[in-house]
């Protein structure tokens, strides 16, 4: 089920991408000559004026074909020339480029605001103003690795309803918050306690037992949780679209920050592969947002949204960001580049993708292990 669900996530969240070249060339008036969903080999297709809708059998997405994005001869200085992509002005090129990030942005905008709509889990404190937390509870969101409450099986987005000691109930706390939990663990060093939970739309309280250890920090006992009350805010649909967009704001910087601070390290030679999350890594997650309810999965999706806008906007060949990086080039030099040399810098840079793809699934199947 997460395979398919992260097929078609993928596949809505390209479509979307593709789109957005798609439209805004068809409004420049540039010949479009097929949009496709799904990769090649090709099942079937129709064509509608001068565009073919293909349909294909490798279903990671989808992509259009825009007449001169691929400078040559036929399409610099042939008969349909005038309605080539190369030869518009930049300014027309460079918002065609541009639209498929921005339906990307334009699309996590809309899922979050839908998820704030439907009720989407907000950090006690952070709620927006005038609109009260509902269903609010202590939630784990991380589990450290090895950790008494790993082997206790306890996982990130448990939802904890009772925590009592070996004396039972009459060693228990009523009101569960960071506070009063992080004080009874301290209170029951090495001892042995019971922790209820509910985990994803099981409505039955599961119940486990972990036993704190130390921590070699302060000397504290601790199980190795970390974790904070969420609650449900549901919004109007004004507030919703506002509070959408910070969100979406909110993740567009943090995205930025934390691709910035990935480049800079791999620079210095302190790089590492182990923050980065690939096809299959993104397929377990998909899982676990899929188990705790559909408003985890459409934010998780624009999650992704946000991280495929960003980073085609990187200035790397092959990527939206390369091709508008050759347009500011032309511009300032006022000639075009050589077709032939940006037509091979697009292809090297394709196939380093392809490669830095291969090597980050490795890193995720090597984590399986």
């Amino acid at each position: 089920m997460s395979i398919i669900i992260f097929i078609v996530i993928l596949l809505v969240l390209v479509l979307v991408h593709e789109f957005g070249h798609f439209f805004t060339a068809k409004k420049f008036g540039i010949r479009v000559d097929e949009f496709g969903f799904g990769f090649p080999p090709k099942l079937f297709g129709f064509k509608k004026g001068e565009t073919v809708y293909s349909f294909n059998a490798i279903p990671f997405g989808g992509f259009v074909k825009i007449f001169g994005e691929n400078p040559d001869e036929e399409n610099t200085n042939g008969p349909d020339a005038n309605r080539s992509f190369v030869n518009k002005a930049k300014w027309k090129q460079a918002i065609v480029l541009f639209a498929g990030v921005f339906a990307n942005f334009l699309l996590a905008w809309i899922l979050f605001s839908v998820g704030f709509m439907s009720g989407l889990p907000t950090s006690v404190g952070n709620e927006v103003k005038g609109h009260a937390l509902e269903d609010v509870n202590l939630v784990i969101v991380s589990v450290a690795p090895d950790s008494p409450a790993e082997k206790a099986f306890l996982k990130s987005g448990d939802k904890i309803t009772l925590i009592k000691g070996q004396a039972g109930l009459s060693d228990a706390i009523n009101q569960i918050n960071p506070n009063t939990f992080k004080s009874f663990i301290v209170s029951h060093p090495k001892e042995e306690i019971e922790i209820g939970y509910l985990r994803g739309k099981d409505k039955n309280i599961q119940i486990t037992k972990v036993t704190p250890i130390l921590n070699p920090n302060n000397g504290e006992p601790m199980i190795g949780i970390a974790m904070d009350q969420i609650g449900i805010s549901k919004l109007p649909l004004l507030s919703a679209l506002k509070e959408g967009m910070s969100l979406t704001w909110f993740v567009v910087k943090g995205t930025v920050v934390g691709l910035y601070t990935l480049i800079v390290d791999s620079i210095k030679g302190q790089g590492s592969f182990a923050s980065i999350t690939g096809p299959v890594g993104i397929i377990g997650i998909v899982g676990d947002a899929y188990e705790f309810g559909f408003i985890y999965l459409l934010s998780f999706a624009a999650l992704i949204s946000i991280n495929l806008a960003i980073i085609n906007l990187l200035p790397f060949p092959a990527l939206d960001g390369g091709r508008l990086f050759f347009l500011l080039i032309e511009k300032i030099k006022g000639s075009r580049i050589n077709p032939k040399v940006a037509n091979t810098a697009n292809m090297i840079g394709f196939f380093i993708l392809i490669l830095l793809m291969l090597v980050v699934t490795y890193n995720d199947i090597a984590k399986l292990f």
